[in-house]
């Protein structure tokens, strides 16, 4: 049985179309699908109208409710934990993925020479303006933090159970799902499709969002920030010793008479902030190694409700 999570997250407008494109998975699996639900403590109706009209359809599923928004990644994880199928597929909700690739990469799972295959979007069909800062966005991921992913990124996939399973042991906070795959490894494998223009409502992916996420996977991935600034360490200490050598040579010729005000507070001003940049990101790792030693939920299932005939 294959499982298909769905995080939900201000997908009211959607809601119908979702429901219908999942029937139709479901016919042409020939029952034997299982979705599961996990609205993401959307503010919107998405739980109301999905507690609505569940019962109705003939596909078996699962409705959880987070107690608040804990992010798509985490409700993909709840609905991974959730989930009884032996292979395990993630779809968005605002249906800009075609859900025809969930057949053919279960088609791919069931064929037992893969453990994981990855949606790699060829194009998009998106406004310019959005598909340029996506561009620049994963091209700065794949330069320095991931470089195996995608150009275009990676909005859904498809793993088997081991995966799923081993995928679940890595309980991190601040950290990035679609790096996790990635670094886990296993056997793996890619279909291309294009990405559908956004029809109903607008992306909660903003940009604030995406800053956030860049840095968590950075601080999570990769040393890079404590590289650069090593590296602006040593080219600032070139600089100041050259400059000291300047400031000597200067002062033996005569040429300096009176004490550099402006210089000296340029340089006080430099390292303070370079001091400060440097706390900066020794902070932020320790922060997210606090984090990690409260052994918090990830997510809290505040109400989880079974529809279809295997839950009656």
């Amino acid at each position: 049985m294959l499982t298909l999570v769905i995080p939900v997250y201000r997908n009211e407008g959607s809601i119908p179309q979702l429901l219908s494109a999942v029937d139709q998975l479901n016919e042409r699996l020939k029952n034997d699908l299982e979705v599961v639900f996990v609205v993401d403590g959307s503010p919107d109706n998405c739980y109301e109208l999905l507690r609505h009209d569940l019962p109705k359809r003939t596909f078996r599923s699962q409705l959880i409710l987070l107690s608040r928004n804990f992010g798509s990644f985490m409700a993909i994880r709840t609905g991974f934990q959730f989930g009884s199928g032996q292979r395990f597929a993630v779809m968005a909700a605002d249906l800009q993925e075609p859900p025809e690739l969930i057949l053919e990469m279960n088609a791919l799972l069931m064929a037992q020479d893969v453990d994981v295959v990855v949606g790699v979007r060829e194009g998009r069909d998106d406004p310019l303006l959005s598909r340029m800062a996506s561009k620049i966005f994963w091209g700065l991921y794949r330069r320095y933090v991931v470089p195996e992913i995608p150009l275009g990124g990676v909005d859904m996939f498809a793993c088997n159970k081991p995966f799923r399973d081993t995928l679940l042991t890595l309980e991190e906070r601040h950290s990035s799902l679609i790096a996790q795959i990635f670094w886990l490894g296993f056997r793996r494998t890619t279909v291309k499709y294009t990405r559908q223009k956004r029809e109903h409502g607008v992306s909660a992916w903003t940009l604030r969002k995406k800053i956030n996420y860049m840095m968590d996977s950075v601080f999570a991935f990769t040393d890079l920030p404590i590289r650069l600034l090593i590296r602006v360490g040593a080219a600032g200490s070139i600089l100041a010793l050259l400059f000291g050598l300047v400031v000597v040579l200067a002062k033996l010729e005569g040429a300096i008479t009176v004490p550099g005000y402006a210089v000296t507070m340029l340089m006080i001003t430099l390292l303070g902030s370079l001091n400060l940049m440097g706390l900066g990101v020794v902070g932020s790792y320790a922060w997210r190694t606090y984090e990690n030693t409260k052994n918090r939920p990830l997510a809290i299932p505040m109400r989880v409700d079974k529809f279809g005939e295997a839950h009656e």
